[in-house]
């Protein structure tokens, strides 16, 4: 069983089960299903502990997170197998996974040593004027399940640096990942009450910590309904929020890209991770002179992909992280069909052997669709591809823009002004050339535009602005 974890304390209770996509017969593990009365415990141990965690030298506080990245690390293969059990992916994702978690750990714990804040000249005679960083308070953290360690990695170690104590509340699909972040926090000596975690119902818990009254910023990664909600509510308590949503990302191929680079990068970005990644390609827009050469090329590629247990090797694709995710994909294959015809390939649940005990379908990719079709225009976080034809560069940038998320984009062209263009025309908050449109780092700031994001980015120092906030000081001497 796992446990709630807080104010120092495992906090046993009813439990919920987390079994594994690939195979529904494993159960992965049980967890205490917290409740309202939980968070607001977790909220308030956050809150004793807050003092004296937020006036520890930052640079110790970095040490500590240093010791979190070290405790990952020695478990990296167990917790990586962990995650392929509970999520689906596959293990060389979830070992890449555990590393970035590491990274982020390692690279805010080296912020600790220069959290730095402004110091400019006054213009009057003997004033010192200078302005110094300081942490929030209570922050309450809501994650994902599709990067289970990564996402709380990159809310936990910068909100800790500045000096905030948090309540970690994971998505109940995937909460083991999480949980062993939490784990780590604890073995590595962190205090007691600094950080909280409690799993559950997301509407119950959610709710409890949106309202929770020591609770002063939310950072969440989810849906854009539920982070719509979050808005609403949280603006009733003036709470610093930051709110990553969703995408329907394209990728826009010019006829002057490379080919085969354009076909790999595309179904990489489309159907790794099964496609549920906020920033997978959704939209594949081709300019019309090399469209049917690259539909044919990546329907070549698609024949490729290995479908399975993301713990077998050679697996490309695992299984939807549950049966509401596949019945989702289901659902939008089924409006494809009337929208814009049988699917090239793909479009049905993968039955028969080990494929029955799971949550497994074919990666589908949809041709000749038009921006007035739903699957065009819905965030569907599935392997289902949207192929667009474009008549040339300027109505690729027009397809591209015409939909209300702008959460990231990438372009496929040999041609330097065309990335340019590109570049500074595309409303979207991250831009890839030439590669997968998912794949980002921790040093740069992370976030988007339009319904995809409000607040402050996540990530690299940007960051820091979100968890910290300046303190002015002005001084005779």
């Amino acid at each position: 069983m796992f446990a709630n974890y807080i104010d120092g304390q495992w906090a046993a209770g009813p439990t919920f089960e987390n079994r594994n996509p690939a195979n529904t017969d494993e159960l992965v593990g049980l967890f205490v299903k917290g409740t309202a009365s939980d968070v607001h415990a977790a909220a308030d141990a956050a809150a004793r502990a807050f003092t004296a965690w937020s006036a520890m030298p930052a640079p110790a506080r970095g040490a500590l997170l240093f010791r979190v990245a070290d405790i990952i690390e020695q478990n990296l293969d167990q917790f990586a197998a962990e995650m392929t059990r509970e999520e689906g992916k596959t293990l060389p994702e979830s070992k890449g996974e555990v590393r970035r978690s590491i990274n982020i750990f390692r690279y805010f714990g080296g912020e600790g040593a220069r959290l730095n804040g402004l110091l400019v000249p006054s213009e009057r005679e003997r004033v010192h004027a200078f302005a110094m960083r300081k942490p929030l308070g209570v922050v309450g953290l809501i994650t994902p399940w599709n990067f289970p360690s990564a996402i709380p990695s990159w809310k936990l170690a910068p909100a800790l640096i500045c000096g905030n104590t948090v309540v970690l509340k994971p998505a109940s699909s995937a909460p083991l990942s999480a949980w062993r972040i939490v784990e780590s926090c604890h073995k590595a000596g962190i205090p007691k009450g600094v950080v909280n975690f409690v799993a559950g119902a997301g509407g119950e818990l959610g709710e409890a910590l949106v309202n929770a009254e020591p609770v002063r910023a939310i950072s969440f990664t989810g849906s854009n309904a539920v982070g719509h909600w979050i808005h609403e509510q949280a603006s009733k308590r003036r709470l610093r929020i930051q709110l990553e949503m969703g995408g329907k990302n394209p990728t826009i191929i010019l006829a002057d890209a490379d080919l085969n680079q354009a076909v790999e990068n595309v179904a990489n970005a489309a159907f790794f991770s099964t496609g549920q990644k906020c920033t997978a390609t959704s939209r594949a827009i081709v300019e019309e002179g090399i469209y049917d050469r690259f539909l044919d090329a990546l329907i070549e590629r698609t024949k490729r992909l290995k479908v399975g247990d993301g713990m077998e090797p050679g697996i490309d694709i695992g299984p939807a992280v549950d049966e509401a995710q596949l019945n989702t994909d289901l659902k939008y294959i089924d409006i494809g069909r009337r929208e814009a015809g049988e699917p090239r390939i793909g479009g049905k649940r993968l039955t028969g052997g080990d494929f029955d005990k799971g949550w497994f379908i074919e990666p589908t990719i949809f041709a000749d669709v038009t921006e007035s079709m739903s699957i065009a225009r819905e965030e569907i976080f599935g392997p289902v591809l949207s192929v667009m034809r474009a008549r040339d560069f300027e109505d690729a940038m027009r397809l591209a823009n015409a939909t209300p998320m702008g959460l990231c984009a990438s372009v496929q062209t040999t041609n330097v002004s065309r990335v340019f263009e590109f570049i500074y025309r595309m409303e979207a908050g991250l831009l890839t050339v030439n590669l997968p449109s998912a794949g980002v780092e921790y040093q740069l700031p992370f976030g988007g535009t339009k319904d995809s994001s409000f607040g402050l980015k996540e990530q690299g120092p940007a960051a820091l602005d979100f968890y910290s906030d300046y303190k002015t000081v002005y001084l005779r001497y």
